[in-house]
């Protein structure tokens, strides 16, 4: 049964209510910070250290994957070598965490998906507070570039670009091309609006895309539309991995600009994208900055 959040479920003692944020910015006083990868080319060997399947830990309504950066990308070129059928990967904000409290469809993505990495400050934060600690952010924006990155000639990659508005994914994929030359983007395309109830369309976008048969599908669809349209069509997908990545094609093809490293390093992303999105993102941004204390105080009274 969905369960719909409201405000007047928040913390109902002042003293409960400030331990809780007291504890939180001690956390972040706390916390080692992060720079987004460097888009600098680099053997697949040279990464860290394998993980040896960490348990995921629990975390508003997830379970997320305890990896760094580097081990990421291992595991999933690693499986991008496999020949199985296509996986896919999420990588939850507080915005996703708002979305698993309201929805079960959105729930149910996120079981299915064979791996679960932190994109948000918060989140990574918070598990630190509540004492399962995740590693590092691992950003969707920061993570193709890290995979592409990674590859080598005796390893390249091949990636279809689905999403962004039409051409933009073009000029991503130049982009790509001049910056990671072991990376050849197979396909690019921009789908129609409400796209995902056609079942024509849908069936022509899984067409160009087992055409071409990519090791990475990046999908720059949006949230919660690309984790719903990947868990309906994964098992119809010759590609080995698909990445759910938001906004990565914009900032790829130079379409939108990241935050400075040191808003990244502070956790203050959001604050950039709201400034330079304010008619798309203020409203989702108040809303989740409204609701997300309560999922800290679930959590915490857990």
């Amino acid at each position: 049964m969905s369960t719909t959040l409201s405000t007047a479920e928040l913390p109902t003692t002042h003293s409960a209510a400030h331990d809780l944020v007291s504890e939180l910015f001690d956390t972040l006083d706390e916390a080692p910070s992060t720079t987004p990868q460097s888009p600098v080319a680099r053997p697949l060997a040279s990464l860290d250290t394998p993980s040896r399947d960490l348990a995921p830990i629990s975390l508003f309504g997830a379970k997320i994957d305890p990896l760094t950066m580097g081990q990421a990308v291992q595991r999933i070129l690693g499986w991008t070598r496999a020949g199985e059928p296509c996986r896919y990967v999420v990588t939850p904000n507080v915005d996703h965490c708002v979305m698993l409290a309201e929805s079960p469809a959105f729930q149910a993505t996120y079981r299915d998906a064979a791996l679960v990495l932190a994109d948000g400050f918060p989140v990574v934060l918070a598990s630190r507070m509540f004492g399962r600690p995740l590693p590092e952010r691992v950003t969707g924006a920061d993570l193709v570039p890290a995979l592409f990155a990674a590859a080598t000639p005796e390893q390249p990659v091949t990636a279809y670009l689905l999403g962004a508005m039409p051409g933009v994914g073009e000029e991503a994929a130049r982009r790509i091309h001049a910056a990671w030359p072991n990376v050849r983007v197979v396909g690019t395309y921009s789908p129609p609006l409400g796209f995902e109830k056609n079942e024509l369309e849908n069936a022509s976008i899984i067409e160009r895309i087992n055409a071409v048969q990519p090791d990475l599908l990046v999908l720059g669809l949006g949230a919660p539309k690309q984790e719903l349209w990947i868990q309906k069509h994964a098992s119809r997908l010759d590609a080995r991995v698909a990445l759910c990545v938001g906004a990565t094609i914009d900032f790829l093809a130079g379409n939108k600009a990241r935050a400075p490293q040191w808003m990244g390093r502070c956790g203050l992303e959001w604050l950039h994208r709201v400034a330079t999105e304010p008619k798309r993102l203020a409203r989702r941004y108040l809303r989740d900055a409204l609701l997300f204390p309560k999922l800290l105080w679930r959590e915490y009274c857990k």
